[in-house]
């Protein structure tokens, strides 16, 4: 099983999770997990031209990597500031003509970043080069969440294999990981962090062992995230 999730990275926190046997393709969810007027950032597993004219149709934005080694034929260039990092802006179709070369136009930035050019293929012609290079820029925020995720709430410690029972522990570790990114906004006005993470943990350790020691604790909203966290 593999799953698939959509991550609001306006608001931080994760939105659609959808289960698969592991065996068909990633690319078909992204109309599954992106709305319309929404924009998916997608590295280049996701590249696929047929797709990107589908998600075209649907009103459905991308912001994805690409090969450099892609066919384009420009449509139209769009200016280029030489003192900028964005060295390629322009309307193409992509792919091969007759092959796999995309019925919609798209439109491509190739930009360098410490000494490695990206190209990205976007359907966002509202914005400069410069703030899509900045979207791609925060799909990393996606790889933080997942290490975060894993590291800290443990939920790749398997306590089930089938269909319901891994649903049951990845909603577990969703959940917990919203409380603490409700925590951490309410309390702190912050995104979640290491940092107050472990704050937590410090402070569930210490409540627990006020509990066994015939205290009572003092504040239920960490015994909410502490009984949570435990069973991821």
């Amino acid at each position: 099983m593999i799953n698939h999730l959509g991550f609001d990275l306006n608001h931080g926190i994760p939105r659609k999770i959808f289960l698969s046997d592991g065996k068909g393709a990633e690319r078909p969810f992204v109309s599954m997990i992106l709305s319309q007027g929404q924009t998916g950032i997608m590295d280049r597993g996701y590249q696929a031209h047929d797709l990107f004219d589908q998600w075209q149709e649907e009103r459905k934005h991308f912001v994805c990597r690409i090969k450099a080694s892609t066919t384009k034929h420009c449509i139209e260039s769009k200016y280029v500031n030489p003192d900028s990092n964005i060295f390629y802006d322009a309307i193409v179709l992509l792919g091969t003509p007759g092959a796999n070369q995309t019925k919609k136009p798209v439109r491509v930035v190739g930009y360098i970043v410490d000494g490695t050019n990206y190209w990205v293929a976007t359907s966002r012609y509202d914005l400069t080069a410069e703030q899509i290079a900045f979207i791609y820029k925060l799909r990393w925020d996606i790889e933080k969440f997942f290490a975060r995720w894993k590291r800290h709430l443990k939920v790749y410690h398997l306590i089930a294999r089938s269909e319901y029972g891994l649903m049951v522990q990845i909603l577990s570790g969703l959940i917990t990981y919203l409380l603490l990114a409700i925590y951490c906004r309410e309390q702190h006005n912050e995104k979640v962090s290491i940092k107050r993470v472990r704050e937590i943990r410090i402070k569930i350790q210490n409540e627990i062992r006020i509990d066994s020691s015939g205290m009572v604790g003092s504040n239920p909203r960490y015994h909410t995230i502490s009984s949570c966290y435990a069973n991821t």
